[in-house]
């Protein structure tokens, strides 16, 4: 799922720790996004709402459980 929703595959970092850092924060994302049900979007769908949408953004990230 991470692969295709965020491309980890073709991702080019490899210095020190930073794929294991992004990865991480890939997971929490992944993570978010399909914690919201307000959507009926895929994940990609999600991402890009989130990116266009700073309310949405701020639902995903302030959720209360």
């Amino acid at each position: 799922m991470l692969d295709v929703a965020f491309g980890e595959d073709l991702s080019r970092k490899r210095a020190g720790n930073a794929a294991q850092n992004f990865s991480l924060l890939n997971r929490i994302a992944l993570n978010l996004l399909k914690q919201d049900k307000t959507s009926k979007l895929g994940v990609h769908g999600k991402r890009l709402a989130a990116a266009w949408d700073h309310d949405y953004l701020l639902r995903l990230l302030c959720r209360e459980n």
